[in-house]
């Protein structure tokens, strides 16, 4: 009896998803027509390069040669596969949701577990360091040194999360010395020994690459509906709005925060909190790129709401104090 209630309470909600999408259509397509241009004009040119070259670095061993340089500071600050780094790089250089893609890629070739993966996460959740200090700084906040206190509290905090969960499915610890020229053999090994020709690799990374932007836009495109259905029906003020719908879709949520008057301090924290949770849009991202593995959501979850409130609060702190010197 209590499933056959879930089904019609499910039918209910998309009935009624569909008459808003119906008795709204001018406010819907107007969301629509946004995500598409985030994804057209910031989230396709930012990631596309990033994920053809890392499934082409993966093919070609420079997982291996970057594991086997960094196995040794991975190991002692976050108990870490040292193969991990490649995501750590990665993600601080493309930012989210392309970690859960890396470490997807790392999972299946065999060079991480499925706890390693897990914890993996938990501290790679990095913002394109382009989108905050472009997107947020100058068209947001329209301060620059207010996004460059962003950027540092977002990536520190990532860190100290990274020592939090270090002791989260700690890999073997690691006894052997760092070689250069070990790492160039088995970064050899590995692109002599792939049995695909290079033509095959590029196809495959492009296929690949393509079905994932398409993901993240039908993601974005998805919860911005859902918020401009709550933002239709619920009798919010323009400062709950903002912090409901950045925690729902990020990007415009911060659209939101940057029109509020409020103090210039206040308005960071906020947008370093939401930045650093990601947004249930960037979740279900992530999830739909893992769906195919057991890698584990729940400490990914966790470590993003401990993320959001020691971001938020570091930038609060350090913000009268970093204007003053900079």
């Amino acid at each position: 009896m209590r499933k056959k209630s879930v089904s019609v309470v499910i039918l209910i909600l998309l009935l009624f998803v569909g008459f808003e999408i119906l008795a709204s259509s001018k406010y819907i397509l107007a969301s629509v027509s946004f995500s598409f241009r985030i994804w057209k004009d910031n989230i396709f040119p930012s990631l596309f390069p990033f994920f053809v070259l890392s499934e082409l670095l993966v093919q070609y061993g420079f997982v291996e040669f970057i594991g086997e340089l960094s196995k040794r500071w991975m190991n002692k600050l976050f108990r870490m596969n040292g193969n991990g780094a490649f995501v750590f790089v990665m993600g601080i250089i493309s930012g989210f949701p392309s970690s859960a893609k890396y470490t997807k890629e790392l999972y299946q070739n065999g060079m991480i577990t499925e706890g390693e993966a897990t914890k993996l996460l938990t501290f790679t959740h990095f913002s394109n360091p382009l989108f905050i200090l472009g997107t947020v700084s100058l068209l947001f906040l329209n301060n620059k040194e207010a996004g460059i206190l962003i950027l540092i509290c977002h990536y520190v905090t990532n860190i100290i999360i990274g020592l939090l969960f270090r002791s989260y499915a700690p890999s073997p610890k690691e006894t052997t010395k760092v070689s250069f020229s070990r790492a160039i053999t088995k970064m050899h090994e590995k692109r002599i020994h792939n049995p695909n020709s290079f033509g095959q690799i590029i196809s495959d990374a492009l296929m690949h690459t393509i079905d994932t932007l398409l993901l993240i836009l039908g993601t974005i495109t998805m919860f911005l509906v859902i918020t401009t259905i709550i933002d239709q029906n619920l009798n919010l003020g323009s400062f709950h709005q903002g912090i409901l719908n950045g925690f729902v879709e990020m990007t415009q949520g911060l659209k939101y925060i940057s029109l509020l008057h409020i103090p210039l301090q206040l308005k960071s924290a906020l947008c370093a909190m939401i930045l650093s949770f990601g947004g249930l849009s960037v979740h279900m991202q992530m999830r739909s790129i893992l769906s195919d593995t057991p890698i584990k959501y729940l400490p990914f979850f966790v470590a993003r709401v401990i993320h959001a409130l020691l971001s938020s609060v570091l930038v609060y702190l350090l913000f009268d104090w970093w204007l003053m010197w900079f």
